[in-house]
């Protein structure tokens, strides 16, 4: 463990069997009268032993600072409208202690909590609560120590840190390792593990979840429990069982990877009238069966093009081979020539520098800009998502297409499974979308006018993913967690059951979500931790 953790003994004494009341607190009568600003802060003064700078770690509406503190890293700006709702306030934790100050402060004066790492929580539910108010932000994002030991394989990460800078790190360290995560740089990695974390290194060697080693989390208790100490049920949970229901993701200790040094990326894009629908079906058919070394993706939009500045449809091949570019050129030959890949199309580069160009920086890019820590992708959003079985028809495709050309800045990325996805277990983690699936498909409709024409676009996509339902897995027709839709459906109050919640559960962890329930039946059976999709418990018996 890094060199600054204190022990676990010493945390496990801040647990909520052991601290004292709250000098406001009457047994009898309950809080005083005073604001809860007031109230949360004297509780989290006689719980924490390390001091917190209320100017810099506190931040109420009244705050200059805590619109920019709200603001700094959502990435949906659907949820930073006016009329969504705010937190009472925002903490952000200088120390673990901290968090389990926050916890057992909540949980003493019955304060809605929410958490957040990255702020790339789809629907927002990470920093807004549309079912109970008033709610408060732990906002983990001052906890980003990482920890990288190249000799052990692994490296501890705190969960405020980004993958960005988890990658930078490592890179830092070594030009032979790396972690198979996610493919946006400024993810959280507290809630990105959490959800699975795909990226492209996952045909070679799985998801992030499939390379986690141990965790330390804040239970429902303002307890530290590290694997050990939470035991398997729970860890299994965590890894992959969605953020925010068990407890709060302190870190991960992660497995390293072995890159080579030299890695190839490429991009090339086929328009319709550069015969794309026909090379996409090629694609369906290979990308699930190429080598496992390989990962090509699929980024489908609009664009003006020809002649005419007319509108069409663009399909972008965007890859990583962890080789060079001679056996790059022999796999895509032997598997895939319909794509007509030249050598003058691939790039060789370090793993470090193919993980800004698949997040789309330029080649000229420093590195560093992986220290930077925030999103820069900000857009008013709707997304969806499904996994493909079977080959989708041309057919099926042209009507596609036509539906893309309807919409303003529509956005689709097929990304490939096979290769080690498919021979790990559905319920080695709860991620379960592992083996028959070909691809993911993740739909987005993006605008930049906020709440004008939302309506519209809403329609769109939801028009597209109805017209796709033929196509994609069925009974359950899956979605992935990580993309949150809570067009699924939606916990309505805190006792909602976990027959309404298999609505959304079953879709995004098929017969894994039953375990999930029993586990967080144990582990938080008053559901302290929830939000609108989060595992519910069983009900009490009477």
């Amino acid at each position: 463990m890094a060199f600054w953790r204190i022990p676990i003994v010493f945390l496990l004494l801040l647990s909520s069997s052991t601290m004292a009341a709250p000098s406001f607190y009457s047994p009898r009568k309950g809080p005083t009268q005073t604001s809860i600003q007031e109230r949360f802060i004297q509780c989290f003064n006689g719980n924490s032993p390390f001091s917190i700078p209320l100017s810099t770690a506190f931040f109420t509406p009244n705050n200059p600072s805590f619109s920019s503190v709200l603001q700094s890293t959502a990435q949906n700006l659907r949820y930073l409208v006016p009329s969504m709702p705010k937190p009472e306030f925002i903490i952000t934790p200088l120390h673990e202690s901290h968090v389990q100050a926050a916890v057992i402060c909540a949980k003493w004066l019955n304060i809605h909590l929410r958490v957040r790492s990255g702020g790339h929580d789809y629907e927002g539910l990470s920093f807004v609560s549309q079912i109970e108010s008033p709610f408060i932000l732990v906002d983990l994002s001052k906890l980003r120590s990482i920890y990288v030991d190249i000799q052990g394989n692994s490296a501890w990460v705190e969960a405020g840190a980004t993958v960005g800078e988890v990658y930078y790190r490592i890179a830092e360290k070594s030009n032979v390792h790396g972690f198979p995560a996610g493919l946006c740089s400024s993810l959280g990695i507290g809630g990105h593990i959490t959800g699975g974390a795909y990226g492209s290194m996952m045909r070679k060697y799985g998801l992030g979840v499939d390379n986690v080693i141990d965790a330390r989390i804040v239970d429902v208790n303002g307890r530290v429990l590290d694997r050990a100490a939470m035991g398997e049920d729970l860890f299994w949970a965590i890894r992959g069982g969605g953020g925010a229901s068990f407890g709060i993701i302190l870190e991960w200790k992660i497995k390293l990877v072995p890159v080579p040094p030299t890695v190839t990326v490429f991009t090339v894009t086929k328009s319709l009238e550069q015969g794309a629908t026909k090379i996409l079906s090629k694609w369906q058919t290979v990308a699930d069966k190429l080598d496992d070394d390989l990962f090509i993706r699929v980024i489908i939009q609009t664009a003006n093009a020809g002649k005419n500045n007319a509108k069409t449809v663009t399909t972008s091949y965007n890859a990583l081979f962890l080789g060079d570019a001679e056996r790059l050129l022999r796999v895509m030959q032997q598997s895939f020539p319909e794509l007509g890949l030249t050598r003058k199309d691939c790039t060789e580069t370090t793993w470090i520098k193919s993980v800004l160009y698949i997040a789309g920086y330029s080649s000229t890019t420093p590195p560093e800009v992986l220290l930077q820590g925030k999103s820069t992708f900000k857009n008013y959003f709707k997304a969806k998502s499904d996994f493909v079985k079977e080959a989708i028809p041309e057919t099926a495709l042209e009507g596609l297409w036509k539906r893309l050309l309807e919409e303003d800045s529509p956005l689709m990325i097929w990304n490939p499974y096979g290769g080690m996805m498919a021979r790990i277990s559905e319920s080695e983690t709860p991620f379960p979308h592992r083996q028959g699936t070909k691809f993911k498909i993740q739909y987005l409709t993006l605008w930049q006018d906020g709440d004008n024409n939302a309506s519209k676009h809403f329609d769109w996509i939801r028009r597209l993913y109805n017209y796709m339902a033929p196509y994609v897995s069925m009974f359950p027709r899956g979605a992935y967690v990580n993309y949150r839709d809570l067009d699924l459906g939606m916990n309505t109050n805190i006792n909602t059951s976990f027959i309404e919640a298999s609505l959304w559960g079953t879709r995004y962890f098929k017969d894994n979500f039953m375990r999930l329930v029993k586990v967080k039946t144990r582990v938080d059976p008053n559901n302290f931790f929830r939000h609108e999709q989060s595992i519910p418990p069983l009900p009490v018996q009477a």
